[in-house]
């Protein structure tokens, strides 16, 4: 057998009891040998690489190196000076069994799909042909297959055809909602390829337009109508597929969900289709939680598409959930497993696990800091203030500024004090919502997250220090207010 791999780890004075708690149980279920450098400097997110080359000291035979996956700035600068291949590792050391398996074998092929997202443009009649081309190539880049053209109930739009060619044009597939015969003529004409929808109103045109199209019952609650227009459009060899229609919360959702079911027993073999609108559109919720939902019930029946819509605010988002939720639900029904722990993105409300370090801690942080920046932790219901020989904490960020005050700390200027502002109100933001916060970093929205904007914390610290130079300013990397040693 050969011998086991020797794995080196970068950490920091505050995450090395953490760390090597984590490796003693961890090392031998893995099966690797690790060692430890604990560099002189507390939080190890402050770390940057540049810094971390002057100081790495990779035992002999080691086989890699890992960094703490918050450590900003490139790799090469450390792999230049390291016998050993380095990497990141993950940014939270309590997910260091995630990152080396226990082991997700099962995600090597994670991301195939098979529902097809059909993205609604509503009442697109009113819109100009540039702001439908600009919302068809946003929702396009949002996971979009499809784009169809909502119309007006009262029907007539003269420009159809201009705006679906241009659409065809620019390689998108298109589809047209519309019970005006004369609109869809036109759009199929243009190059439309599906439908929305026929019943037995107009089952007897289809025959007309080439095209496949989406089979409606006249009357939902009933399915009255519905076998009668599949077999005209299948008598008139009309591909279809097929929508019994959901139904709102409220308006027979329950029983819409069993005609779904009805209706694969009873034709196994079409193609099904679910507009979902009428529930993400039509209730007082996010809509996340929703789409994945109605995606995992259509994963399971064998329905190969649905339509949605960003129409009301809180589904504004909905194409990129369905896109990413037919993901993880066809990775839960293919490998039966269960969809937890596999897509983080989705998760947005609730997004990143709070971390705690706990008052000994944070008074050990304190009483360690030899400079006049301050560090800032959101965990246990309150804001954390620590400085040099100075914890202050309270679920008010307006009574831990007045402590800071009344503790004497008359060096904040006006840009650092609105740094701090700033960072104490994502800070009660993460308390609120049970979200991880982490100074100077933009909190986890999961698909939502903006990038923080790195430029305040580091400007109020170099003013703070006296640097003068704009161009130092600008450019001086974050710095550890425990470091005994120059700043990276």
């Amino acid at each position: 057998m050969s011998e086991r791999p020797r794995l080196h780890f970068v950490t920091g004075r505050l995450a090395e009891p953490s760390l090597r708690e984590v490796l003693e149980r961890l090392a031998p279920q893995v099966g690797f040998i690790p060692t430890v450098q604990v560099m002189n400097i507390t939080v190890a997110a402050l770390m940057t690489t540049p810094w971390v080359a002057k100081r790495l000291r990779v035992p002999e035979g080691t086989d890699r190196v890992i960094l703490p996956g918050n450590v900003s700035g490139p790799l090469d600068v450390v792999r230049a000076v390291s016998p050993a291949p380095v990497e990141r590792g993950p940014e939270d050391l309590r997910r260091l069994d995630e990152y080396f398996g226990r082991k997700r074998a099962d995600l090597a092929e994670y991301g195939s799909h098979s529902i097809e997202i059909i993205a609604e443009i509503n009442h697109a009649p009113r819109l100009s042909p540039e702001a439908i081309l600009a919302e068809a190539r946003r929702m396009r880049g949002d996971g979009a297959d499809r784009i169809d053209l909502g119309c007006d109930p009262e029907g007539g739009w003269s420009g159809v055809a201009d705006v679906v060619k241009r659409l065809v044009d620019e390689g998108h597939t298109v589809s047209i909602d519309s019970f005006d015969r004369r609109e869809v003529a036109a759009a199929v004409k243009a190059g439309a390829t599906l439908v929305l929808s026929v019943n037995s109103s107009n089952a007897v045109a289809a025959a007309d337009w080439g095209c496949e199209v989406v089979a409606i019952p006249d009357v939902p609650a009933t399915l009255e109508g519905f076998d009668a227009t599949i077999r005209r459009l299948e008598r008139d060899r009309v591909p279809h597929r097929l929508d019994p229609v959901l139904e709102p919360i409220g308006f027979g959702f329950a029983a819409s969900l069993g005609r779904y079911l009805d209706i694969r027993k009873r034709y196994p073999q079409s193609a099904m289709m679910m507009g979902i609108g009428n529930l993400t559109e039509l209730t007082d919720v996010d809509s996340a939680g929703m789409n994945v939902c109605l995606l995992g019930f259509c994963a399971e029946v064998g329905i190969g598409s649905i339509l949605t819509t960003e129409v009301i605010h809180w589904a504004k988002s909905s194409v990129k959930e369905c896109d990413l939720g037919r993901r993880l639900v066809h990775h839960a029904v293919t490998k039966r497993s269960l969809p937890k722990h596999v897509e983080p993105r989705l998760v947005t409300l609730r997004a990143g696990k709070p971390q705690a370090h706990g008052d000994a801690a944070l008074e050990r942080l304190a009483a360690a800091i030899r400079d006049p920046n301050f560090r800032i932790f959101a965990e246990r219901g309150e804001i954390h203030l620590v400085g040099r020989d100075l914890h202050l904490a309270s679920a008010d960020p307006f009574e831990v500024f007045a402590a800071l005050a009344a503790a004497g700390r008359d060096d904040v200027d006006p840009s650092h004090a609105f740094y701090l502002g700033y960072e104490m109100a994502k800070a009660v933001t993460a308390l609120s919502l049970d979200k991880d916060y982490r100074q100077d970093q933009a909190l986890d929205w999961g698909h939502l997250t903006r990038p923080e904007i790195a430029h305040g914390p580091s400007r109020a610290a170099a003013r703070v220090a006296g640097a003068t130079d704009p161009a130092v300013v600008g450019d001086l990397p974050k710095r550890d207010p425990l470091s005994e040693e120059e700043s990276p």
